[in-house]
């Protein structure tokens, strides 16, 4: 029988207890309360950057990291779109404040190597959908900077949020995460052992397995630590996981030019009939965002949604959100993570 405990794993010198990677969700759902009770449980905790800067709450990653640090011993680490215009900025704030891992994703993180500090212990790990991506990534960092990314984060097409492809391959059957994930598998193979996070579409502790059983080293798991107690969510967006239907998940067209997933609501049926177009850019957050042609301001959006305004929002969600019916305190979310391992139940 395996067993749920036997899945501690590394990042260079940075132990891990259990396979289990916490989706960094933007904007203000998974602060430092998310992030540091899945630390707690032996989980990477993750804080999102997205958005800390327009909340108007005089909040700042490096205050984030800390007050996670303060609630738990266990690994922190930040997730920052490389599409956002203070990328560098953000990168350096969080290693500066002790950030255990740097995700990088929402493009192309080339350079990011060369943000470190020398003798720096925080871990550099790329979010890519496709092999290609990885080897680009994995190349540039080689040749420029003798440098291996520390892991991989390999999101598939039934992710929550802003979607790294295109439109038509989310309906190709043939583009799964199984695919993508033996793909960056093939593509970083010259590169060494480099431990792969797979994400997208993985709720149960039997998905879990799954994945691992192909070779990830852990899953990345977003919607279902949307509905616990220390998600940094208003009661109401975790409200909307709870009442949504299946029916109800939808792809969205964002303004910054990539599909989304997220649940049907009132606002976005709006932004169909062209009643959310913004009047002017309030906050120039998104470098791909095409803001003199957008059909509604996401910012806003978004700070609306984390503040429980829904009828000013939408929610982004994973292809499998729709599954929580209750809200739970995250170390029982991690017990029935392993009762789902150990059982093999999977969604």
């Amino acid at each position: 029988m395996r067993k749920w405990e036997d899945n501690s794993w590394s990042m260079g010198d940075l132990k891990i207890q259990l396979p289990v990677v916490q989706g960094g969700m933007g904007v203000g759902i998974s602060l430092h309360g998310l992030a540091s009770a899945v630390a707690a449980q032996g989980g990477v905790g993750v804080i999102s950057a997205t958005g800390l800067d327009f909340m108007k709450q005089g909040r700042t990653i490096a205050a984030e990291i800390r007050a996670a640090k303060e609630k738990t011993r266990g690994v922190i680490g930040v997730n920052i779109m490389v599409a956002l215009r203070d990328f560098e900025k953000l990168v350096r704030e969080s290693i500066a404040a002790g950030a255990d891992i740097i995700f990088a994703g929402a493009g192309l993180p080339l350079e990011l190597p060369g943000l470190l500090p020398e003798h720096c212990r925080t871990k550099l790990a790329p979010i890519v959908s496709s092999g290609k991506a990885a080897k680009l990534i994995a190349k540039r960092w080689q040749s420029r900077y003798g440098y291996t990314p520390d892991a991989v984060v390999v999101e598939g097409p039934l992710a929550g949020g802003h979607l790294g492809f295109k439109t038509e391959e989310l309906t190709d059957p043939d583009c799964t995460l199984e695919s993508i994930f033996k793909d960056v598998q093939r593509e970083l193979e010259p590169y060494g052992p480099i431990p792969l996070i797979a994400g997208g579409g993985i709720y149960y502790g039997g998905d879990i397995a799954k994945i691992l059983e192909l070779g990830a080293s852990a899953a990345q798991l977003g919607s279902r630590f949307v509905t616990t107690a220390e998600c940094d969510a208003s009661p109401e967006f975790k409200e909307a996981y709870i009442r949504a239907k299946k029916e109800d998940v939808r792809l969205i067209e964002s303004p910054v030019g990539l599909p989304g997933r997220a649940f049907r609501s009132d606002f976005l049926q709006a932004v169909a009939r062209d009643e959310k177009r913004p009047a002017f850019c309030e906050f120039n957050c998104l470098v791909p965002c095409k803001k003199t042609q957008a059909p509604y301001c996401i910012a806003h959006a978004l700070i609306n949604a984390y503040r429980g305004n829904m009828e000013e929002a939408f929610v982004f969600t994973g292809a499998k959100g729709y599954l929580a019916e209750e809200i739970l305190p995250v170390s029982e979310v991690f017990d029935r993570l392993k009762a789902e391992y150990e059982s093999g139940r999977e969604s």
